[in-house]
């Protein structure tokens, strides 16, 4: 069951969900520092990253799971969000450059799937990058973060699911090593511990950050499926009962 968008808004607009926006933040920039005339598309609640990529972007697209819900972005311009299904992306063929996964693999019904889907719609050459919680961290292990929720991935695992859907693992990072604790005077260490954290226990770390390239010397069977999922509006309306006027 995916985080709803309403949780993952508020965790990133309180000061624990600042910090771990800088804490990730800073890892993506060792793999990705600027993306030139590129196509960028953000899956699951990827935009407080996005950010820092767009401007030097050809265009840049915020995809949000139906069962998440979405929110309009960049906010104050022109909208480039969509909202989807995971396993039917609507692009066609080898159409983006990059895609950026956060909050959004360790909630997929179907990972493989999922994952399939994120190959055909990359270009040749074009890279990956998930972001998961650490199944041996702490932050996978308190609810009160969205990294709390979902299926946490071990680097074994996130790597044979690549390789199973025909991408080649390359870099990778790590983030979160702070303690995912509310309490200021903890918070202020925060520095100390990520420092600390990348030197003596890597393996500890809050989130996985593992990029990939896709595979292009294998290739994945395409069969022909109609969509049996349909959006159904939340707050549609569920009609009024109409009463016939007496003559």
């Amino acid at each position: 069951m995916h985080a709803d968008i309403v949780d993952l808004r508020e965790f990133y607009h309180s000061p624990l969900g600042h910090f771990a926006e800088h804490s990730i933040a800073m890892a993506l920039s060792s793999l990705w520092e600027r993306l030139p005339d590129e196509r960028l598309v953000g899956l699951g609640y990827a935009v407080p990253y996005l950010e820092r990529f767009r401007a030097d972007t050809e265009r840049t697209f915020a995809f949000m799971p139906a069962g998440q819900g979405a929110v309009n972005w960049p906010v104050g311009e022109r909208s480039a969000t969509a909202l989807v299904f995971e396993e039917e992306l609507p692009l066609p063929d080898s159409s983006i450059d990059r895609v950026l996964m956060v909050h959004s693999l360790e909630f997929a019904e179907n990972p493989r799937e999922t994952l399939k889907e994120l190959w055909r719609v990359l270009a040749p050459g074009g890279r990956l990058v998930i972001v998961v919680p650490n199944r041996r961290g702490v932050w996978a292990r308190m609810e009160h973060t969205p990294f709390g929720s979902g299926r946490p991935y071990s680097r074994r695992q996130l790597t044979n699911l690549l390789r199973e859907t025909n991408f080649t693992p390359a870099a990778s990072a790590e983030a979160l090593f702070f303690p995912p604790s509310k309490v200021r005077a903890m918070l202020k260490l925060r520095h100390g511990f990520e420092r600390i954290g990348r030197r003596l226990w890597p393996a500890f770390s809050g989130v996985l950050i593992l990029e990939a390239q896709k595979r292009l010397y294998q290739g994945l069977p395409v069969a022909a499926r109609a969509s049996r999922r349909v959006f159904v509006p939340v707050l549609g309306a569920q009609g009024v009962p109409t009463t016939r006027s007496r003559s």
